[in-house]
């Protein structure tokens, strides 16, 4: 009977990686720049965000190409450093993650050369728990599993989530969003965890916005935390 359930237990882990490893999804996007207002987007429809590699300047000379000169696309070696760690740190653990590119063109990688931002990322399945403000965020796994969290912000980036009973003028500023570690160095490891979404927690990013904590983690056992942990 014994090694009837490690078989079997062996072969439900198996299937449900295979699950898992079925969810995960690789995508790129690429944002041609201008001086105009841009927006870099980046979406999963199923799971949270995990980027692996962010590029702003110019790797390719055919890449956002079109109607440019040559000089413009010569040189391929020009790359802005930090973007990578800056895009993970704004949209690790989210659904849909809006950048602007003018937040990457100071310093300028390389003068003269039309620039784009190219990230590359998976689409990780996911738990998202969101408590509003004053409230609090309640993380838990089943029993042999431990929580190991993707992502998590405290701010405002919609004017839909925990609104209720509040004025118009405190869920107005959408442009509201803290990411913090803090969520992660509480909760990662453990079977359950609370966390307070208040602003002597995390500290106030934007006085008299109503504001939320969000943050999506999975459930891993415990030999495989601090692997999952390492790739974000």
């Amino acid at each position: 009977m014994p090694s009837c359930f490690k078989l079997s237990s062996a072969l439900l882990l198996a299937a449900m990686c295979f699950l898992i490893a079925e969810v995960v999804s690789a995508e790129q996007m690429t944002t041609c720049d201008s001086d105009r207002f841009v927006v870099h987007r980046l979406n999963c429809d199923y799971g949270v965000i995990n980027v692996q590699q962010a590029l702003y300047g110019r790797s390719s000379s055919l890449v956002c190409s079109d109607g440019r000169p040559p000089q413009q696309l010569a040189n391929t070696q020009c790359e802005r450093q930090g973007t990578t760690d800056e895009l993970s740190s704004r949209c690790n653990g989210k659904k849909t993650c809006v950048v602007n590119t003018d937040a990457f063109r100071n310093p300028d990688p390389c003068d003269g050369t039309f620039k784009y931002l190219q990230t590359n990322f998976t689409c990780l399945p996911a738990i998202t728990v969101v408590a509003c403000e004053e409230s609090l965020a309640h993380l838990f796994c089943d029993v042999g599993q431990v929580i190991s969290v993707y992502g998590a912000d405290y701010g405002r980036r919609d004017r839909t989530t925990c609104t209720y009973k509040r004025p118009e003028s405190q869920i107005q500023n959408v442009d509201c969003l803290r990411p913090t570690e803090l969520v992660a160095s509480r909760c990662n490891g453990e079977n359950s965890c609370t966390v307070a979404a208040r602003n002597n927690v995390f500290g106030d990013p934007c006085g008299g916005t109503y504001k939320y904590l969000e943050v999506a983690y999975t459930c891993v056992y415990p030999e495989t935390a601090k692997t999952s942990s390492s790739t974000l």
